[in-house]
């Protein structure tokens, strides 16, 4: 699945991902591939994601919004 993290400065993030796991406003949650469509808001945390060639990246936010759709994850990040 592909994933962008953009943030108002930059786009943090592009690329083809395994899982990723977000930092929930009511508790953290993981996204893999074929998951169904989804649009949650994020609290403060860290988004772990595992790359396609299994690496693991952290990307710490102040909030934001996610959207699950068709195995293309979008964020807005703060």
């Amino acid at each position: 699945m592909i994933l962008e993290i953009i943030t108002p400065e930059k786009k943090a993030f592009e690329g083809e991902v395994t899982s990723v796991k977000f930092p929930g406003i009511s508790g953290g949650f993981e996204i893999l591939n074929n998951h169904a469509p989804i649009i949650s808001a994020l609290g403060k945390g860290d988004i772990r994601v595992i790359t396609a060639d299994k690496k693991t990246e952290n990307f710490a936010i102040n909030g934001g919004v996610i959207e699950m759709q068709n195995n293309k994850i979008i964020v807005l990040a703060e």
